[in-house]
C-alpha cells in the first residue's frame, strides 16, 4: 500500500509534520514504512510550457522543431521527437539547467537545430511505466488546457510528496484505505480525521430502470448493490485524480474507471463499473459458476470455470469474477453512456481460492481476501455516482438495487484494568486510558476494574481483550513501557530423569565402538511399513515434497537399513550403528496430534573382528548384539530385571533368530537378525543385525538412586548342576525356575557350559549352570547349601523333558 502525506492531508492537519519522523513513528507504532518516494524532491527547472508552433525538423523524419511558451515574454526553442506532440498543447518542459533522474538538462543542437530544454514525459520525471497511462507511454505528457503557462510543474502536479510505502501484517486490512491510514496517523498524532460525509445519499429500491431482479447467493456475497449512472462522458481523469493513482501504484485509464480505482484506495472498498447497456437480461445474479462454463475476462483470456468460483451474471450469462476481474464483453469503453455501477462484499475464501488458481492477483482481490469494512458499502458507492456526475457528466437514476445479508454493528470488548498491567507491565490512570482509547476513535465506558470499548466496524480485526491491550500498547509507545526482569524463580540445577538416561545411551553406545547417526524421521508409504504397528495408522503429510518423504515413522530400522545400504554401496562394508530418535504413532481419530515416542535403535553389519595376524575374520552374531545391550542395560541398572523371549512372528527378522526383550511383563525391545529376504531387498550383508529399544517404557525404571551395601563378610559357596534337556527347552525358563524354587540367599544362576555330542542323543543338549550362595551374616554350612540344592532339583525336575546328570 502506498500512502501520499498530500491526499492524507485532506483529513489531517500535516504542514508542520516532518515526513522522515512521521514514518518512524508509524514504523514505532506497529505499520512498518518500508520505503519512502518523493518524486519532485530532486527535480527542479520544470515549467508548464505552451506549443505555440510546431514543424518538421528538415533533416529527421520523425523529429519537429517546437516554439514552446515557458512565461510571459519567453519562449524557448526544442527539438522534440514524441509522437504526440501537437500545436497548441499544454506541456511539460524542462529548462536549460533542469535536473531530471536522468541527469541535467543542457542547451544542445539536435541535428544542426538548436534546443533549449526538452519536453518530458512520465517516465523522465521518475514515474514506472507500469503506472503511466497508456496514452503517454510512448510520447510526452500533455496536460490539461486550463494547465498556467510557466508555473512550477513541482507545485502544479504537487510532486513534492512524500509516499510511504506500507509493510502492513494480515491483521491490519484496515490500513489498505486512505481513511483507514488517516484514522491511523490520527492516533500517533492526537488528531480526529475530517471526514465529509458524502452529499449524494441514494436509498433502496425495488427495481433499478430496466433491471427487475437481483439474485444473489449470500455464501458468494453478503452484501451486493448495484447504481446506474445515465448519459456519462468517458474521457480522461482530471489531472489530480490521476496524480493520486499514479503515486498510489495505479494506471489511470478513463473518468469511469478511475473513479472506482480511486474510491478502492480512499474507502478500501473495490468497485466495478458494467457498460449498461452491454446487458442482455433484466436479472444480475451473483452466484457460484458451474464446472466448464467460460468467461472472457478484461486481460481478453478466456477462462475455464470451475465450481467455486464466484460470478456475476447477466441473467445465466457470466459477466465477471466476483473481487477478482471483470469481463471484456460489459467493459467501459469511450463508446460507453450508461454505467452499472457495482459495490459487494464478495466470500473472501471464494476470491482467494479463484485468485489463487488462475494466477490473477488484484488491488481488489487483495482487500476482498483480507476483510472489508462493511460500514463504508454505501457510501463509497455514492461517492462514486456523485463523482461520475462531476466529473463525467453523469445523471444518477434515485436509489439502488441491493440484498444484503449481514449489517455492520459496533463490537463491544470488556478489558481487566489488572491484564493491562499483566501483559504489557504499566500502569494507567482513568485519563490515561481515556485519552488512549478516543485517539483511537473508539469510546470507552469505566466500570472500576474494568472497563467497555466500543469498536466501530472500521476496525473488523478488533474482538477480544487482547486486540484492545494491544492497541493501547501500540499508542502508549512500545518505546515507553519500561524494561523489566521477569521474576522467575529459578529452578535447582541438574538433569531431568530423560535427559540424564539419553546422555548415558549416548556414552554407552560409544563405550561399546557404536558410531550414532541421524536419519530422516520422514520415509517412503512402503519403507515405513516396516515393523509398523498394524494398529496404529500411519501419519501421511498432506503436502510431500517427494515420495521418498511423504509418511512418519513408526520405527528405527527403515532408516538404519537405507544408511547400511548406503554406506555398503560405497564399499564400507563392516558398520555398527545406532541412533536415538522418535517414531510417531498415530491415532484413529485424525483430528488428534499423533504421540512422539522415543527409541534406539542399533544396527550391525559385516565383519566383527577383519583378519590379521594374530585371529581369523569373524563376522558379527546374535550375541554381540546381545551381549551391547547387557551392558547398556547393567549401566542402567536394570539388567536383573530384563529377559529375553524367543519370538517367530516379526517378519522382518529372522525365525529362531530373534527375540523380544521383556522389563518384567512389559515388552521394551526386539532383537534379531535382518531377514535374509530384507537383506537381499536392501543389497546389504547377510550378517546384518539389529536391536529397537522402546525408551519411553525404560524411562520410570531406568538409573535408580544406588543404595550401598556392605561388603560380605562371610565367604560364598557355589555348586554346579548339569541338566540334559531337550532342544526345544527354554534357557529363561530353566533359569527362572532355579530363581522361583524358594531357596534363600541364592545370590547368581550361570550357564557355563553347552554340550552336544557323543553319547547324547541327537535331539538333546547338556547345559551347565553354575550356582552362587552366600548369607550376609554367616558362613553357610554345607547342610543349608544342599537343602537349596534339592529343593532346586525337585523344581526343575516339574519341567518337561528334563534330566539330572
Amino acid at each position: 500500500m502506498y500512502l501520499s502525506l498530500e491526499w492524507l492531508s485532506d483529513f489531517l492537519e500535516l504542514s508542520h509534520v516532518d515526513s522522515e519522523q512521521l514514518a518512524e513513528r508509524i514504523s514505532r507504532t506497529g505499520i512498518e514504512i518500508e520505503g519512502v518516494e518523493n518524486y519532485g524532491k530532486t527535480l527542479s527547472h520544470l515549467v508548464v510550457g505552451f506549443v505555440e508552433h510546431l514543424e518538421p525538423h528538415p533533416e529527421a523524419d520523425k523529429l519537429n522543431i517546437a516554439q514552446v511558451k515557458v512565461g510571459d515574454d519567453q519562449v524557448l526553442q526544442i527539438v522534440c521527437g514524441a509522437p504526440n506532440i501537437v500545436q497548441g498543447a499544454k506541456v511539460i518542459c524542462a529548462l536549460p539547467g533542469a535536473v531530471l533522474p536522468m541527469g541535467e538538462i543542457q542547451q544542445t543542437e539536435i541535428r544542426n537545430i538548436p534546443s533549449s530544454g526538452m519536453l518530458c514525459s512520465y517516465e523522465e520525471l521518475g514515474f514506472k511505466s507500469n503506472v503511466i497511462p497508456k496514452k503517454y507511454s510512448d510520447g510526452i505528457v500533455l496536460l490539461p488546457e486550463d494547465a498556467p503557462v510557466g508555473e512550477d510543474i513541482i507545485t502544479y502536479l504537487k510532486l513534492n510528496n512524500p509516499i510511504f510505502e506500507l509493510s502492513l501484517t494480515p491483521n491490519r486490512a484496515d490500513a489498505l484505505s486512505v481513511l483507514g491510514n488517516a484514522y491511523e496517523v490520527g492516533a500517533i498524532l492526537s488528531q480526529t480525521p475530517k471526514i465529509q460525509s458524502v452529499s449524494t445519499e441514494l436509498t433502496q429500491v425495488e427495481t433499478l430502470a430496466d433491471l427487475k431482479e437481483l439474485k444473489v447467493d449470500a455464501n458468494v456475497s453478503e452484501q451486493y448493490q448495484l447504481r446506474l449512472i445515465q448519459n456519462v462522458k468517458v474521457a480522461e481523469s482530471p489531472i489530480w485524480m490521476q496524480m493520486r493513482l499514479m503515486k498510489s501504484g495505479i494506471r489511470p485509464v478513463n473518468n469511469i474507471v478511475d473513479i472506482t480505482n480511486y474510491l478502492l484506495l480512499l474507502y478500501g472498498q473495490p468497485m466495478h463499473a458494467f457498460d449498461y447497456d452491454k446487458l442482455t437480461s433484466d436479472t444480475i445474479g451473483v452466484r457460484y459458476a458451474k464446472d466448464g462454463e467460460k468467461l472472457l475476462t478484461l486481460d481478453q483470456v478466456e477462462r475455464s470455470l470451475v465450481e467455486g468460483d464466484g460470478v456475476i451474471c447477466d441473467g445465466d450469462r457470466p459477466i465477471a469474477l466476483a473481487g477478482v476481474m471483470g469481463g471484456y464483453d460489459t467493459e467501459v469503453t469511450e463508446s460507453t453512456k450508461n454505467v452499472l455501477l457495482e459495490t459487494a462484499i464478495f466470500n473472501p475464501q471464494t476470491v482467494r481460492l479463484t485468485s489463487k488458481r488462475l494466477g490473477l492477483r488484484s488491488e481488489s482481490s487483495q482487500r476482498f481476501e483480507k476483510g472489508l469494512n462493511k460500514q463504508t458499502v454505501n457510501a463509497s458507492g455514492d461517492y462514486a455516482v456523485e463523482l461520475m456526475q462531476q466529473l463525467a457528466g453523469g445523471t444518477a437514476i434515485p436509489g439502488y438495487l441491493a440484498q444484503t445479508s449481514v449489517q455492520a454493528e459496533p463490537v463491544m470488548v470488556t478489558v481487566r484494568r489488572d491484564a493491562i498491567e499483566r501483559q504489557i507491565g504499566i500502569e494507567l490512570t482513568d485519563s490515561e486510558l481515556e485519552e488512549i482509547i478516543q485517539r483511537l476513535g473508539f469510546t470507552i465506558t469505566l466500570n472500576g476494574e474494568t472497563f467497555d470499548v466500543q469498536v466501530p466496524p472500521r476496525r473488523w480485526d478488533i474482538q477480544i481483550e487482547p486486540d484492545v491491550i494491544e492497541e493501547i500498547a501500540r499508542i502508549y509507545g512500545y518505546d515507553h513501557i519500561p524494561n523489566t526482569l521477569p521474576q522467575i524463580q529459578s529452578p535447582l540445577s541438574g538433569l531431568k530423569p530423560q535427559q540424564l538416561m539419553r546422555r548415558t545411551t549416548r556414552r554407552v553406545m560409544e563405550g561399546l565402538g557404536l558410531h550414532e547417526v541421524i536419519s530422516y524421521s520422514l520415509q517412503s508409504s512402503k519403507h515405513a511399513q516396516l515393523l509398523a504397528n498394524p494398529n496404529t495408522p500411519l501419519i501421511q503429510l498432506a503436502l510431500p515434497l517427494s515420495e521418498e518423504r511423504s509418511v512418519l515413522r513408526q520405527s528405527l530400522l527403515p532408516a538404519l537399513l537405507e544408511i547400511t545400504q548406503y554406506n555398503q554401496a560405497r564399499r564400507n562394508d563392516d558398520l555398527a550403528l545406532f541412533e536415538l530418535g522418535r517414531v510417531f504413532q498415530g491415532h484413529a481419530d485424525a483430528r488428534k496430534m499423533p504421540e512422539e515416542v522415543d527409541r534406539l535403535g542399533i544396527i550391525l553389519s559385516g565383519h566383527a573382528q577383519v583378519d590379521s595376524w594374530s585371529q581369523k575374520a569373524r563376522y558379527y552374531d546374535f550375541y554381540d548384539l546381545k551381549g551391547m545391550l547387557e551392558t547398556y542395560f547393567e549401566q542402567l541398572q536394570i539388567q536383573s530385571l530384563i529377559q529375553w523371549e524367543k519370538v517367530e512372528s516379526i517378519e522382518e527378522l529372522h525365525p529362531g533368530r530373534s527375540a523380544q526383550i521383556k522389563l518384567g511383563d512389559q515388552v521394551i525391545g526386539i532383537i534379531g537378525q535382518i531377514h535374509p529376504t530384507l537383506c537381499r531387498d536392501y543389497d546389504i550383508h547377510s550378517h546384518t543385525y539389529f536391536a529397537e529399544i522402546y525408551l519411553d517404557r525404560v524411562y520410570p525404571v531406568a538409573l535408580p538412586e544406588r543404595s550401598q551395601q556392605a561388603i560380605p563378610k562371610y565367604p560364598a559357596s557355589m555348586r554346579d548342576i548339569a541338566l540334559l534337556v531337550s532342544k526345544t527347552q527354554n534357557h529363561q525358563q530353566i533359569v527362572d525356575t532355579i530363581y522361583a524354587s524358594g531357596v534363600e540367599y541364592l545370590e547368581s544362576v550361570t550357564l557355563f557350559d553347552y554340550y552336544q555330542g557323543e553319547a547324547i542323543d541327537s535331539d538333546h543338549i547338556s547345559l551347565a549352570y553354575r550356582l552362587i550362595f552366600q548369607n550376609p551374616d554367616q558362613t553357610m554350612s554345607d547342610e543349608d547349601v544342599d537343602q537349596a540344592m534339592q529343593r532346586i532339583e525337585s523344581a526343575l525336575l516339574q519341567l518337561d523333558d528334563i534330566q539330572l546328570r
